[in-house]
């Protein structure tokens, strides 16, 4: 007699029976997937909403000082997993999944990415917004609710192919329309000057309609808001005409007004001057400035009575911190309000802004600073050109009275560049109107002291800080290396989760042969699994006993991309003299996850070199699967929380100097993989702490680029000097990687050549030697795992909890607190 069937099995059965002759069972499974994928998300959602309400109540009840983050980006990946990890409901939801039959993973895939970021500084503002939750600060982000966020990545004969990213076409439940806070936002115009102050008239009027989605801290009930802005058309929007074409022609005209919040302008470290983007600027900065002064006046919960009106407490309860100057508008706009619309002297106004804001700086390169038209600005915010202008004439004055006589640093550090077309300088903005600029690392700050920014940290020293960023260990360890998370808990507990410098107790089992293998057991167990994934979505094969060597990035030149595709063509070239020594036993493989601006060519040409290295190198039978090179379309936070924690080697490896900190750097840390990179960004601080004889440092120094910058960068120099870089880059320039086009890459060996401003060849050679003490400890697991426990052992500094502590306590004058709060069915 056959065993009866359990409800989990029948559930099961009837499901499978259900899509028996349906054509299309796939589509039909999606379908099934989501429905139930939005049912529990939704049910999830009832666990956060109550303890969100409560939350707000809390804030009104304390009036506590308020912070407010303003990014253009906030690059979120998905909510469900996280959400369930913060809140404590992860093996509840799993085991109700199991009784109904279904794969929680499934279900999982369902979610679309929120991709409202290129790459850092989105995902920063994203691991902020996770740790000022769990630090319990009354913190809001503010941003865009863009309609297409960061473009899918198709590969299509080799080259890079954008498609819109339709993230909203199934709906969003984890967002909230605000349409009560709608808030109206002004273009264009002109002033009138009257003596009872400045007029901003004959504007047109876009309004701005508030989305909220929560935010939950770890396990303290608190959830605080995330409110993005989508543009719409006013009711009365062009209707002047009321013929039936004018009628007509004005209905499809909102359409414009309406493009404000349409897509995410996807250029990482680079400006492009458009009119679309200086207004998506000030549409964030308008909207959030309203809101923010609504709530500091009207302090009551549930109350619409003003009970605030003096605003030389603002800076008592609001601290705007601006993400890049992407927000810097917020400046001249609480300027414009203090000054127009609240009556407010000129001097007292400006104490108050400054006091208010701090601005954090995310790059050196000049090529990525915002420096705006003088002309656009005029057409667009005629207002406020009239307040830059008369912010940067008493600056100057300050200046000319401080440094008598110095012309040249006048123009130096004016807010207007002449010459040519004017600009304006919006780092310089920010400057001038902040009370506290800091850089994201400790290296990249001293840069921006000694010669970004040198002139204005001379004259305020007092303002430049350094805040190294950080990664949020909730969902960069818990959520996506739970097996990791597991075997660090077992040693030395949880608490580690909401304070990482605890990794630090791991140190006393370095020598533990049962932590050894349990650390190596988890890394090949993801690494199984993501092969699985790479077999599944991308159809390649790979040997997961090979070394994953990662390199994680938006394409750019300081990245130097173009580096690794050297080394992985000199090791290549070297199959043949390993072969006859039977040395080639290191199995490695190049897993690349870049991403190219849609207008960056050099880019877009180096994608096509590394699928290029790809078809040659994977198709080499003398090679096998000793070393594949691997180019992953599509790259977003989900593809990243599979990715990472199967690394084995993470490849950081910009010029000295150029890459302001990373945070890919910290997650591929905290998840067992060992670094090999420059003397750059965060990297110096995570050889302090994991010492720098536990990565693989190599290359120039901050001082050896300076220097060779002085003496003068000759590319032919290296290339006459080292056979095996000659060789490689004969190879790219001979056809040898794409033989039907043999000059395709002709204009990257110029560049690299003659006009190559990260010096790639300078630090080839000492790239090469240090690949080969990577190959060498590679071969001995019991050493490489032992490097890997001193690394995750270093990862505490690098929590966003640390970041956020210090700016908390630093900048907005706020105390982190690791209490909760009752949770909404708690009565006491």
């Amino acid at each position: 007699m056959s065993k009866p069937l359990s409800d989990h099995d029948r559930r099961k059965q009837i499901s499978v029976r259900g899509l028996a002759g349906i054509e299309n069972v796939s589509d039909l499974k999606q379908n099934f997937n989501r429905d139930y994928y939005f049912a529990l998300a939704n049910t999830v959602r009832d666990h956060l909403i109550g303890r969100w309400i409560r939350t707000q109540q809390y804030y009104y009840e304390k009036d506590p000082k308020r912070v407010y983050y303003i990014s253009l980006e906030f690059y979120m990946g998905r909510t469900l997993q996280n959400t369930m990890v913060n809140l404590g409901l992860e093996n509840a939801c799993d085991e109700a999944m199991y009784q109904l039959g279904l794969e929680m993973e499934e279900l999982e895939d369902m979610e679309e990415d929120a991709g409202l970021g290129n790459g850092g500084l989105g995902r920063l503002a994203a691991c902020f917004l996770d740790s000022m939750a769990s630090l319990g600060l009354a913190a809001y982000g503010y941003g865009i609710r863009y309609e297409f966020g960061i473009f899918n990545q198709k590969i299509v004969n080799g080259w890079q192919v954008e498609e819109a990213d339709d993230w909203l076409r199934y709906g969003n439940p984890w967002e909230k329309a605000r349409p009560e806070y709608m808030r109206p936002v002004h273009f264009y115009g002109r002033t009138e000057h009257h003596p009872d102050g400045v007029k901003w008239v004959d504007t047109q009027v876009v309004l701005a309609l508030p989305y909220d989605t929560p935010i939950p801290g770890y396990r303290n009930n608190i959830v605080n808001t995330m409110r993005l802005w989508s543009a719409k058309a006013p009711c009365e929007f062009n209707l002047k005409d009321f013929n039936v074409g004018g009628y007509i022609q004005a209905v499809l005209d909102r359409n414009l007004a309406e493009n404000i919040s349409r897509v995410l302008y996807p250029n990482d470290n680079f400006f492009e001057g458009k009119e679309l983007r200086l207004k998506q600027e000030y549409f964030v900065v308008s909207a959030t400035l309203q809101d923010i002064i609504r709530r500091f006046k009207v302090s009551k919960f549930g109350s619409r009575e003003i009970a605030r009106t003096d605003f030389s407490k603002l800076p008592d309860k609001v601290a705007i911190q601006l993400n890049d100057t992407h927000p810097a508008m917020a400046i001249p706009e609480l300027m414009r309000v203090l000054v127009d619309e609240e009556k407010l002297n000129w001097e007292t106004a400006w104490d108050i802004c400054v006091r208010t804001c701090a601005y954090t700086n995310h790059t050196v390169l000049p090529e990525a600073l915002e420096r705006w038209p003088v002309e656009l600005f005029a057409h667009l915010l005629p207002r406020h050109l009239e307040i830059v202008y008369e912010i940067n004439r008493r600056h100057l004055e300050v200046i000319a009275a401080k440094y008598p006589g110095d012309v040249d640093r006048l123009r130096r550090m004016s807010l207007i560049e002449e010459g040519g077309q004017k600009r304006i300088n919006m780092a310089h903005l920010c400057i001038v109107g902040s009370h506290a600029v800091n850089g994201v690392a400790q290296i990249h700050s001293d840069i921006l002291k000694a010669t970004v920014f040198k002139d204005f940290y001379e004259m305020e020293p007092h303002k430049f800080q350094n805040k190294t960023n950080g990664i949020t260990p909730r969902r960069w360890l818990v959520m996506c290396n739970p097996g990791l998370a597991e075997v660090i808990a077992e040693r030395i507990g949880e608490d580690f989760i909401r304070d990482l410098d605890q990794l630090r107790n791991l140190i006393k089992f370095v020598n533990d042969e049962a932590f050894i293998r349990d650390i190596a057991k988890v890394k090949q167990e993801n690494k199984m699994k993501f092969a699985v994934h790479l077999e599944e979505h991308y159809k390649v094969k790979i040997n997961p006993n090979s070394m994953f060597d990662v390199q994680v990035k938006r394409i750019h030149e300081y990245k130097r991309q173009l580096l690794n595709c050297l080394h992985i063509i000199t090791y290549y070239n070297r199959k043949d003299a390993f072969k006859m020594l039977r040395l080639f036993n290191v199995v490695s493989l190049t897993v690349a996850l870049l991403q190219a601006a849609p207008g960056y060519h050099t880019a877009k040409m180096i994608i096509r070199l590394i699928t290029a290295i790809g078809e040659v190198v994977n198709n080499d039978p003398v090679v096998g699967d000793r070393l594949k090179v691997i180019f992953l379309e599509n790259y977003r936070v989900t593809l990243a929380e599979k990715g990472i924690p199967a690394a084995d080697l993470s490849e950081q490896i910009s010029t000295a100097g150029t890459e302001a900190s990373g945070t890919g750097n910290m997650k591929f840390m905290l998840n067992g993989a060992l670094t090999i990179g420059t003397m750059d960004g965060a990297n110096v601080e995570m050889a302090e702490e994991a010492g720098e004889e536990n990565l693989f440092i190599f290359g120039m120094r901050v001082d050896d680029v300076e220097a060779l910058d002085k003496r003068g960068y000759h590319a032919e120099e290296y290339y006459n000097r080292l056979p095996e870089l000659k060789q490689a880059i004969d190879q790219i320039a001979g056809g040898f990687f794409s033989p039907k086009q043999p000059d395709l890459f002709k204009e990257i060996v110029n560049m690299l050549m003659h006009h190559d401003r990260f010096k790639v060849f300078a630090d080839y050679e000492d790239y090469i030697k240090c690949q080969e003490k990577v190959n060498a400890l590679y071969k001995n697991p019991k050493e490489w795992t032992k490097k890997v426990i001193y690394n995750i052992a270093g990862c505490g500094k690098f929590s966003s909890d640390r970041t956020i502590a210090q700016y908390a306590r630093e900048i907005w004058g706020v105390e982190p607190t690791l209490e909760k709060i009752p949770a909404p069915d708690d009565k006491h």
